[in-house]
């Protein structure tokens, strides 16, 4: 081998003038011990054609540049099998882009949940505010004069009013509302909440109370306190009658008022999806339009209103009638807070809607306050509360009314005192 590193001995070939050409040799480039001796190029060399070696190899391994790697040259002149070589010597640096990576399933879980818990959040703010926007703020407890002395637990007044609002002529003629004017009371529930538990305690319509005096909000007459029914009160002077002759015969102080009529009832039934009920009897009730055979039956919003206003097929008429609709009504707000309803949007905002359509509550309701109303009434459904009538001696008293409701003075006036100073309720209900 010569002197010269990049030559080599025995490659050299003559031309015509007899001037040995010494073949180039492309440094740079990689062989291994393993390999065959590498083959001459055979592109042209300033007009020559090289051709492979077959000569014995006789030479040093050419070990590579550090730091350089060697790349085909694409560039003009010498022709192909140029390398050109780039690495840390000051030549131009390729950047690498690190593979993607899938992440593992554990983490993809957890993206997932965190969004869905985002939407959750987003979806149920959103809800919040639509609802506490359409709730009716429009009794003022504030302006109640004459009120007993606040108790201990909370009281709420719950009163399914005979409002037409929101019905047309021919859905009242299917429900049998008739076409009364006026506002009136179908029912009438203190609903208390304390360290004992749930109270339902129901008011019966027709129960003859005092009314304390009042102002005719229409023509500004005064009037003195008076006997009457205690529909009458709310027909006369709207829930603001009604709140004070409450208080005024049980000594109670109403924290909450909230009121429903027949399309708002009608319309949360529907939603969700009907409410069932286990009839011990055939009840055929033409006033009311209620026509059910003895069984269980999935009453739907027009059945469910038949049921709970009707009366003359109950052996204790009022009282009978107090009875179904505190039992329908827990049964209501137990299927609304089933896992089914609740969390089926599908169901949820068509209740939601329904029932804040015909919903009045007082100025200081707030939802969360509502949210704990409907979760006492579901509480008493499932067995843990108590649900009874005021006690009474006559449930046919004479008046200048009329028949009447006659309360039982002194089982009632120790009930209220229960209440009242949330103590646990001795009495039980009777039939």
């Amino acid at each position: 081998m010569s002197d010269r590193q990049d030559t080599w001995s025995g490659t050299g070939r003559q031309h015509a003038d007899g001037e040995t050409q010494r073949h180039r040799v492309i440094t740079g480039q990689v062989w291994h011990r393993s390999s065959a001796p590498p083959q001459a190029p055979t592109g042209r060399y300033g007009g020559h054609t090289a051709e492979p070696y077959t000569g014995p190899y006789t030479g040093r391994i050419a070990e590579p540049y550090v730091g350089h790697t060697a790349e085909p040259d694409s560039g003009v002149g010498g022709g192909g099998g140029h390398t050109r070589h780039h690495g840390g010597g000051g030549g131009h640096s390729r950047s690498v882009r690190p593979p993607w990576v899938r992440p593992s399933r554990r983490r993809r879980i957890a993206r997932l949940l965190a969004v869905l818990l985002c939407a959750l959040l987003l979806t149920g703010a959103g809800t919040y505010a639509w609802a506490d926007f359409r709730l009716a703020r429009a009794v003022d407890l504030g302006s109640v004069t004459d009120r007993p002395p606040q108790g201990k637990g909370t009281t709420y007044l719950i009163v399914g009013s005979d409002s037409r609002d929101g019905l047309s002529e021919q859905a009242r003629k299917d429900l049998h509302t008739g076409s009364a004017g006026g506002g009136r009371t179908d029912s009438m529930m203190l609903l208390h909440t304390g360290a004992h538990g749930t109270t339902m305690v129901s008011l019966p319509r027709d129960s003859w109370l005092t009314l304390p005096p009042y102002v005719d909000p229409d023509t500004g007459k005064h009037y003195r306190p008076s006997k009457n029914k205690l529909n009458a009160a709310y027909s006369l002077g709207g829930p603001r009658l009604l709140i004070r002759t409450i208080e005024l015969n049980t000594g109670v102080r109403i924290d909450h008022y909230a009121e429903i009529g027949f399309a708002g009832f009608v319309g949360v039934v529907d939603a969700v999806g009907g409410v069932e009920m286990c009839l011990d009897r055939d009840i055929k009730d033409p006033k009311s339009g209620e026509n059910l055979a003895k069984g269980c039956h999935n009453l739907n919003g027009t059945e469910a209103l038949a049921f709970v206003r009707q009366r003359h097929q109950e052996a204790q008429g009022d009282l009978g009638r107090s009875r179904n609709q505190r039992k329908f009504l827990s049964a209501l707000a137990r299927k609304a807070a089933a896992p089914g309803t609740a969390l089926d949007p599908f169901r949820t905002y068509p209740a939601l809607s329904a029932g804040l359509d015909t919903l009045v509550v007082d100025k200081g309701m707030e939802l969360p306050t509502l949210v704990s109303l409907f979760r006492a009434m579901s509480s008493v459904s499932g067995g843990h509360g108590k649900q009874l009538n005021v006690p009474v001696s006559d449930l046919g008293f004479s008046t200048s009314k009329g028949s009447a409701v006659k309360w039982d003075t002194a089982k009632a006036r120790r009930l209220f005192t229960e209440l009242r100073n949330d103590r646990p309720v001795s009495l039980e209900e009777k039939g």
